[in-house]
């Protein structure tokens, strides 16, 4: 197959949308297709002019230059080539090639639910919403679909009828990277990395400041699991490092001697760092699939998540699982009070108990296996072209 990827700009600093289409590009080519790889280059974007005006010049780049660019190469092109858009929020460029063979990878439509009001803790701006229904208005020319879950498939159906598209769900497949280390080794490696003594273990989160990450809830749940146990041991929060609203959450905490944050740790360690936990907390409002919580339990670490899909898909029977945080504020301490039994009964586990966990996230895992994933997507891709040669 000629396959050709669009994907988000190298400018906009992305982090997770660029992993998934390197997964994407790298798993073909091994597969001995032939890939090409087209983005917007940041011709406006880089223009001496204050940062303020740096997302409009970005978006020029994206929805102008680019276009247009593609319209001349795509007259260049054989018809038998798939273009394969590695986001659905890529929408705009979809009546680029939708007369073409082309597939859409959708993530999650978090934003698109946001800006038609249904996510009341995301509230959005005029401009935001006007974005997003252009987004929508893009990706609903597609015709063929892979989702990374069955929730975010369930979402795309609310927005497109199943009757009027191809659609699919291929669960993302995890970097060879992660896999179990011996704990004490693993908190011996973390400890040397970041300067702390972690050899009896801790509470680990790994995410950004997005608000459907909850972050300010993991640190509600930590609170509430000290007041009620013995054991101390410290949070430790990986990922972006704390916003406004986090920094406060922290700065609050009794116990915010204890709670570190880092946000330079390198790719290496994160194996490290989920073997090496006592326990990993991902109490997510929202997710498209939740990367995280397989990635733990790839490292033998048990978790604690959310009990609503697409959680509840990717943690399967072995999650430890927990109410969704509420939004009303004075009913968030209760909340977290539950939660943090959950927490005591995974730290109170006994070595027999613990190994049964973690055996079992071992197997759930391997459900995420990235062959597995790169060959069902190859397979759609090739019935894909094979139907549309067809006619």
């Amino acid at each position: 197959m000629h396959l050709i990827f669009f994907t988000h700009p190298n400018f906009l600093g992305h982090q997770s949308m660029p992993r998934f289409a390197k997964m994407l590009a790298n798993g073909m080519e091994k597969r001995r297709h032939q890939v090409e790889i087209w983005s917007p280059k940041p011709y406006f974007f880089n223009l001496p002019f204050p940062n303020v005006f740096k997302k409009w010049f970005g978006y020029i780049d994206q929805y102008l230059i680019f276009p247009i660019q593609t319209r001349k190469k795509l007259k260049a092109l054989e018809p038998d080539i798939l273009f394969v858009l590695t986001d659905h929020a890529l929408g705009p460029w979809v009546p680029l090639v939708a007369k073409r063979s082309h597939v859409i990878h959708c993530h999650d439509f978090l934003a698109q639910h946001s800006a038609l009001g249904l996510i009341p803790e995301n509230p959005t701006s005029w401009t935001g919403k006007q974005y997003q229904a252009y987004i929508r208005r893009g990706y609903s020319k597609g015709k063929n679909f892979i989702s990374v879950s069955k929730k975010t498939q369930k979402d795309l159906h609310s927005f497109i009828k199943p009757a009027l598209i191809e659609s699919s769900v291929v669960y993302n497949g995890l970097n060879q990277s992660f896999d179990k280390k011996d704990i004490v080794i693993a908190r011996k490696e973390f400890s040397d990395q970041t300067g702390l003594n972690l050899e009896n273990g801790y509470l680990l989160h790994i995410g950004g400041n997005q608000w459907y990450k909850n972050r300010s809830g993991v640190v509600a749940v930590y609170d509430a699991w000290r007041n009620i146990s013995k054991t101390s041991l410290p949070l430790i929060l990986i990922g972006e490092k704390p916003d406004e609203k986090l920094t406060e959450k922290i700065s609050q905490s009794k116990y915010k001697s204890e709670i570190y944050s880092f946000n330079k740790i390198q790719d290496n360690l994160i194996s490290a760092a989920y073997s090496g936990a006592s326990v990993f907390l991902f109490p997510s409002l929202a997710e498209g699939f939740g990367w995280p919580i397989a990635e733990a339990m790839a490292c033998g670490c048990p978790v604690i998540t959310t009990d609503e899909a697409p959680m509840t898909e990717v943690a399967g029977e072995e999650g430890f699982l927990i109410p969704k945080q509420p939004q009303d504020v004075i009913e968030v301490q209760a909340w977290a009070q539950n939660a943090a039994k959950t927490v005591e009964k995974i730290i109170l586990l006994s070595p027999e108990e613990r190994i049964g966990i973690v055996q079992s996230g071992l197997e759930n895992a391997k459900r995420f296996d990235a062959d597995l994933a790169l060959d069902k997507i190859e397979h759609i891709y090739q019935s894909i072209l094979q139907k549309h040669k067809n006619g």
